[in-house]
C-alpha cells in the first residue's frame, strides 16, 4: 500500500450515530475519489523521474530520493495530530484545505529550482496526504447511509489503484518527453480539478467528538500492535527501498531504454491493480498468509535482481511481479491492526498510517544511503534483507487465528 492505502480515522466523527449522517451525497464520495488520486500520483511521481529530477537539480540519486522521505515522515506526524488540531474546524473547510496544499505542492515542485524548494513542495504533500488518510474514512460514514459505506469506501480506494497503474508508466512517459516538471504540472491541474469537485459536492460536516492523544498511548502498549508495526516498518521499509529507486536500477544496471522503462513501469502499474485485487482475497482467508507470501516472493525477486539485474529480461519480469506482491499488504495489515485492537479500530488505523509513513521514509533513506554508496543495486539489496526479517516476523508472530472464509 502506497501508504494510501489505509482507511484510517481518528476524527470521531466516524462513530456518528446512523441518524446524524447525512442520507446520501455520492458526488461527494467522487470528488474524494479524486482528491485519492491526486494525492497518491503526486506521491509516487518521483520514482518514474528520479534521475531526470537529479540531474536537473545537480543532487544525487539517493539525496533527490528524499523527496519521498521528506513527504511520507511529514505524513506520519500529520495522520496522527491533524485530526486533533482542526477538532473544532467544519470537515468540509478541513479538506478544503488539504486538498489546497497539494494545489501549492505541485506547483512548487514544478518550479523547484533546488533540492530544497523540491523538499518544500513534498513536505506540503506529506501534510495533505497524513490529514486525508486520517480522516476519510469518517467522513465517507457521514456521506453515505451506513449499509452503504462499504461500497463507498470501495470506490473511494479505487483511485489509489487508479494512481498505482497511472503515475509511474505516465510519468516516466511525460518526463522523458516534456521534462520532469511538465509531471508535476499535470499533476497540478488535476489537483486544481480536484479542488472545484470538492468544493462544489463536500456537504457542511460540523465537527463531532473530542479525538485524544490517552487511545494511542493505550495502543502503543499492547504487544500485539507494537509487532504489526514493527512488521510494517520491515516489510514497507523494503519495499520503498527497492521501488523508489527502481529508475536508476533499470537505466544503470539493465540498461533499459526510454521506451523500455516506460513500459516496465506500465507493467509495474497493471500488475499492481490486480494485486490489490488478489491481495484482498489472500487477507479475507489468511491476512498472515497473505503478508508472509508476498514479503517471501518480494524477497527473491529482490535476490533475482541482485543476481541477475543486468539482464534486461530478468529486470522486465522481477519487477511487474513485485508490483503484484506489493498488493497484498495494505488489506493485509489493515485486517491485522484492527484484529490486534478491536476495541479502537479506528485509532489502531491512524498508527497504521503512521507507521506506513514512517515504513516509507525509512526505506527511501536507507535505500538512497545505499545506491549512492554501493549503485543501484542498494536498493534492492536492502529490500532483500527488510522483506526476509519481515516474513519470518509475520509467520513466527502474526495473527494466530487463520482463515476467515466469506
Amino acid at each position: 500500500m502506497s501508504s494510501s492505502d489505509c482507511s484510517a480515522c481518528l476524527d470521531d466523527a466516524g462513530l456518528a450515530p446512523a441518524a446524524a449522517r447525512s442520507p446520501t451525497h455520492w458526488p461527494a464520495v467522487g470528488s474524494m475519489t479524486l482528491g485519492v488520486f491526486g494525492l497518491v500520483m503526486a506521491e509516487f511521481l518521483p520514482a518514474s523521474l528520479l534521475t531526470a529530477m537529479a540531474a536537473d537539480l545537480g543532487v544525487s540519486d539517493g539525496a533527490a530520493g528524499q523527496a519521498v522521505t521528506a513527504t511520507a515522515l511529514v505524513g506520519a506526524v500529520a495522520a496522527p495530530s491533524l485530526p486533533l488540531l482542526t477538532r473544532r474546524l467544519d470537515r468540509r473547510l478541513v479538506m478544503l484545505a488539504l486538498s489546497l496544499l497539494l494545489v501549492v505542492s505541485n506547483t512548487l515542485a514544478a518550479t523547484a529550482g533546488s533540492l530544497g524548494g523540491l523538499l518544500a513542495a513534498r513536505v506540503l504533500l506529506g501534510i495533505a496526504l497524513g490529514g486525508f488518510w486520517s480522516m476519510s474514512a469518517a467522513l465517507t460514514m457521514r456521506l453515505v447511509p451506513e449499509a452503504q459505506f462499504a461500497r463507498a469506501m470501495s470506490l473511494i480506494l479505487a483511485g489509489v489503484s487508479v494512481a498505482t497503474v497511472c503515475a509511474a508508466p505516465i510519468g516516466a512517459w511525460m518526463g522523458e518527453t516534456w521534462g520532469w516538471r511538465s509531471a508535476f504540472i499535470a499533476a497540478g491541474v488535476v489537483s486544481v480539478l480536484t479542488w472545484l469537485v470538492q468544493f462544489a459536492t463536500l456537504p457542511a460536516m460540523p465537527p463531532l467528538g473530542e479525538p485524544n492523544l490517552r487511545v494511542l498511548a493505550e495502543l502503543l502498549r499492547r504487544p500485539p500492535v507494537r509487532v504489526a508495526l514493527l512488521a510494517v516498518l520491515l516489510v514497507i521499509s523494503g519495499h520503498f527501498a527497492g521501488f523508489t529507486y527502481i529508475r536508476p536500477l533499470m537505466e544503470q544496471v539493465a540498461h533499459l531504454s526510454p521506451g523500455a522503462v516506460s513500459g516496465v513501469l506500465l507493467g509495474y502499474g497493471v500488475a499492481g491493480f490486480f494485486g490489490n485485487l488478489l491481495g484482498g482475497w489472500l487477507a479475507g482467508r489468511s491476512e498472515r498468509h497473505a503478508i508472509v507470501l508476498a514479503a517471501a516472493l518480494i524477497a527473491a525477486l529482490a535476490a533475482c535482481l541482485l543476481a541477475g539485474g543486468q539482464s534486461a529480461v530478468v529486470t522486465a519480469i522481477a519487477l511487474p511481479l513485485w508490483g503484484l506482491a506489493f498488493g497484498a499488504f495494505p488489506v493485509g495489515f489493515q485486517t491485522w491492526i484492527v484484529r490486534a485492537a478491536p476495541d479502537q479500530a479506528e485509532a489502531a488505523g491512524g498508527l497504521l498510517v503512521a507507521g506506513f509513513q514512517v515504513a516509507i521514509a525509512s526505506g527511501a533513506v536507507g535505500g538512497g544511503v545505499l545506491v549512492d554508496h554501493v549503485g543501484a543495486l542498494g536498493g534492492p539489496g536492502f529490500a532483500l534483507v527488510a522483506m526476509t526479517l519481515g516474513a519470518w516476523l509475520a509467520l513466527r508472530h502474526g495473527p494466530g487465528r487463520e482463515a476467515q472464509q466469506g
